[in-house]
Parts: structure tokens; sequence; C-alpha cells
């Protein structure tokens, strides 16, 4: 199936009072096993590639994304490619001009590190750009990722902040800070579901859940209900990985193929991703199945 859109997966999500989910990936073979688990649970993707991710591939986004898109576009279910946690200008840049020869339909400015003058700032600066070029835009307001006391009513989103600053920047769609935290490792976040839904209705753009491994699953449900449109997992998926490979090689010191153990992990990812996909399929998915 040809690459889709993120816009439309989000659109069609929003149809249906529903989510989809941007799985972040780090290789080629963390990309197949999304994929894999997309196809499994019948579900349209997002495929994300973050800032970090490129750093670790030495600063060179055409391999990975390429090959993003190339396994996307053979799948069976709609899947799009979106560059997440876009920090560096210059990066940003050659991500928005880069993104149409890469399969890439969406980005996600993240200026949420600067005072808030300069995110509204930088993320319009971006924003109109790529939008010019036909990418859909996400940004941050407020603070979501790995920072002490990120789960304090003190740092999350206000609502007349998050109205005034989709009005300012013109973004597609807004990640919120609502209790949850990027890279935990253990599904203990507590979502103020009632703010949720406030920002839900007074916030005309989709909401995006960030830190979304940090919850447990029934809450990421009520998260949906409550009005997010677009969930994000990448840790989640680290661990799975990893903990697969850890195993298979306590088993068997002597296992030196990477195929063999690399696999295992492989197969973790895509159980995870069929797991969260089917939270959501059964009320109703993305929109888009195959």
């Amino acid at each position: 199936m040809p690459l889709t859109t993120t816009r439309e997966l989000i659109d069609a999500a929003v149809a249906r009072s529903s989510a989809v989910f941007g799985f972040n990936v780090i290789t080629l073979e963390q990309a197949e096993a999304v994929v894999a688990g997309a196809e499994e649970a019948g579900t349209g993707a997002i495929l994300q590639v973050s800032e970090n991710a490129i750093g670790f591939h030495d600063g060179d986004m055409g391999p990975l994304l390429s090959a993003c898109a190339g396994i996307a576009a053979a799948s069976s279910v709609p899947l799009a490619l979106h560059l997440d946690h876009f920090r560096d200008e210059a990066l940003i840049g050659e991500g928005i001009e880069r993104a149409a020869g890469l399969g890439v339909s969406s980005i996600m400015v993240d200026a949420s590190h600067r005072s808030h003058d300069r995110n509204v700032s930088e993320t319009l600066r971006a924003a109109q750009r790529a939008q010019e070029l036909g990418l859909w835009v996400e940004a941050e307001l407020g603070e979501i990722g790995g920072k002490d006391g990120a789960h304090s009513p003190l740092v999350r989103t206000r609502p007349h902040e998050a109205v005034d600053f989709v009005a300012a920047t013109r973004v597609d769609a807004l990640a919120v800070a609502v209790g949850s935290s990027h890279a935990m490792t253990s599904a203990s976040a507590e979502l103020d579901l009632e703010l949720t839904a406030l920002l839900a209705q007074v916030v005309d753009v989709p909401l995006v859940l960030h830190g979304s491994s940090g919850v447990r699953d029934a809450l990421l449900v009520s998260a949906v209900a409550a009005g997010v449109r677009k969930i994000n997992v990448g840790t989640a998926l680290n661990i799975a990985f990893t903990e697969q490979i850890r195993l298979a090689l306590a088993e068997d010191p002597r296992m030196h193929d990477p195929r063999r153990y690399i696999a295992g992990g492989r197969q973790a990812i895509s159980r995870t991703v069929d797991h969260l996909c089917g939270l959501l399929t059964g009320a109703s998915d993305s929109g888009l199945v195959r």
C-alpha cells in the first residue's frame, strides 16, 4: 500500500473519536517490527524518527528515513512517516526541505525548552515553511519529558495558553503536558483526564500525548475518550526489544549471530505494537484499515 500521510491518519482518527499511534524507531529492524505489529492489528500507524535517532546515525537522516519509507510502502496497512522532536534549527530546515523526497508528511517542531515567546516565534517560523510544502506540523506546550516535577500540576499545559499558542503558531496539532513524561520505564503516570478533556474542548487542533510508555493501558483508552488523537510510544518498544535480546543472550551465552537474537527483539516489538493498537480497535480504529 502506498505511503499515506499523517494528516489523513489523524483526520480519520478525529472523525471516529479515536486515535492513531506514533511509534518511534531507531533502526531498520525496529521499523520492520512496528510495521509487522500494525499489520497484525490491522490498523494504520505512524513511523516516527526523532532528531536523537538521526544523531545515532551520524546526523544523516537519509538512510533510515528511506528505509522506513520503503518498508511502509510495502505494507498492507496505511502508514505515514513523521519527524519527531526536532529541535536543532538547521536540522529542522533540512527535514522540512527534504521531507517530500524522503516520504515524510509531518514534523514535530520542539521549541518547548525555550521561553514561551521563543517557543511561539521559532515554532511559527518553522511551521510556515513546513506548511507551505504541505507538511502537517505538531508542536509542544508545557513540560512533558524527563524533567523533574513533570507530574506536578504546576507544569501542565494551561488551557488559555494552549488556545493562544495554537492561534499564534497555526500548528496542526498540539502535544500537551497532562501528567505523562518521556522515557518512563514503568506505567506509573497519572494523567489529568479532566484537564485533557478541557484542552480538547477549547483547542481547535488534535491533541497529542507524549510519554505514553509510562501510561497504563486503561488510562490510555481513557485519554482517547477525553480527546487525545495521537499517542506517541518509544520507550516501551526499546524495553521490549532490549529485554528479549538480554534473555536470548542469557540463555545462550555462545550466541554470536545477531540475526538470531535481533529476530527475537523484533518479534517483541511487534507484539507490543499489536497489543497497543488492539486497545483502540475494540471500539474504533484509525479509520484506515486493510
